[in-house]
């Protein structure tokens, strides 16, 4: 999977050019002044190819495993809703 690199200036200018990458199949990264600030993805990627593109970009890690169970942050006590706790909090 590709991927375009195109200033906000460029992409105005030649919006049909990059509009054929992405049907490509290709992605565009959009910058503002060297900052990527958004990208332009094709819409039949599905999730997989999607998650590829991410790692490949380095933006993803995962080991492919499941993610174990985790113990609630906070117990709540039996009779009280969260709502009583808040307040009773705040006072």
């Amino acid at each position: 999977m590709c991927e375009s690199v195109v200033s906000i200036r460029e992409l105005k200018s030649r919006l049909s050019h990059f509009l054929r990458l992405a049907r490509r199949g290709e992605t565009v990264v959009i910058t503002d002044r060297g900052v990527p600030v958004g990208r332009l993805v094709p819409i039949e990627q599905s999730l997989e190819q999607r998650i590829a593109a991410l790692r490949a970009a380095r933006q993803l890690q995962w080991s492919g495993r499941r993610l174990a169970p985790r113990k609630p942050a906070v117990q709540i006590p039996k009779g009280k809703s969260v709502a009583e706790l808040i307040v009773e909090d705040r006072a």
